[in-house]
């Protein structure tokens, strides 16, 4: 069982930048694809990036492209999304998740295909 814990949300004016951190725990997290979901209030959690266990194949959301960034670190079991350029439209919690599905990829990830998520971080972004 993969435990996550996310950090780095706040409130930010449109235009500014935040970056989440989600380290893991529990499992090393080097094979597993990870990723980032965001759920606005009365909406369904959707997919926002996720990244290959070696970090060599990495897929953004269209809403995203361009403005947010996901990386990560093996050594410190910890995933990143730099968020730059953000709208109030990207106001969401956001939640980290893991796959234990080895060699993961989809252009459209589903939040059932990944067995952790972590409890969430605010973002909020004003106008």
């Amino acid at each position: 069982q993969v435990q996550l814990v996310e950090s780095g949300g706040g409130l930010v004016q449109a235009g500014g930048s935040l970056r989440l951190s989600c380290t893991a725990s529990g499992r090393t997290v080097t094979s597993f694809t990870m990723g980032w979901f965001r759920q606005a209030p009365g909406t369904e959690r959707e997919f926002v990036a996720t990244i290959t266990g070696s970090g060599a194949v990495r897929n953004y959301a269209d809403s995203v492209l361009g403005r947010f960034t996901i990386s990560r670190d093996n050594a410190k079991n910890t995933v990143y999304l730099q968020m730059n350029n953000l709208k109030p439209e990207d106001t969401a919690i956001y939640y980290c998740a893991a796959t234990t599905r080895l060699g993961y990829f989809k252009p459209a990830p589903a939040p059932g295909d990944f067995g952790s998520f972590g409890q969430g971080t605010q973002v909020t972004v004003s106008s």
